[in-house]
C-alpha cells in the first residue's frame, strides 16, 4: 500500500503563488506514475499535471505555463508550483500515484492510490 498525503494548500489573490506538496509513505515503487487532480464544487476531477517516470511532464491546457510539477524520489515527494493563480484554480488538490506501462494515462489513475486533497482558494 502507499499513502499519500498532501499539504501548501490556503487562500491566496488571484495572481498569487503556492506550493503543493505530496508525501508518500509505504510501498511507493508501486507507482511509477504520479500526477495531480483538481476538483471543483458541482465540476468533475480533472487531471491537472503528471510525471512520468523519465520525469517527463504533461500539463492541461488550462495550466500550462503557469504550474509546475516535480518529483524528488529521494524524499518520495511530489510537488507542484501553481503561480499567476486565478480564480478558476480554486479547487480541492489532490496527489495520485498510479501504474501504467502505456504513457501514465488520466484514466489508469483512478485505479491507484490517492491522498486525502488539499483545498485552494483564489479569490479576485
Amino acid at each position: 500500500q502507499v499513502q499519500l498525503v498532501e499539504s501548501g494548500g490556503g487562500s491566496v489573490q488571484a495572481g498569487g503563488s503556492l506550493r503543493l506538496s505530496c508525501a508518500a509513505s509505504g510501498n511507493t515503487y508501486s507507482s511509477n506514475c504520479m500526477g495531480w487532480f483538481r476538483q471543483a464544487p458541482g465540476k468533475e476531477r480533472e487531471g491537472v499535471a503528471r510525471i512520468y517516470p523519465d520525469a517527463r511532464t504533461l500539463y492541461a491546457d488550462s495550466v500550462k505555463g503557469r504550474f509546475t510539477i516535480s518529483k524528488d524520489s529521494v524524499k518520495h515527494s511530489l510537488y507542484l508550483q501553481m503561480n499567476s493563480l486565478k480564480p478558476e484554480d480554486t479547487a480541492m488538490y489532490y496527489c495520485a500515484g498510479w501504474i501504467s506501462y502505456g504513457g501514465c494515462p488520466w484514466s489508469a489513475a483512478y485505479s491507484g492510490h490517492w491522498g486525502q486533497g488539499t483545498q485552494v482558494t483564489v479569490s479576485s
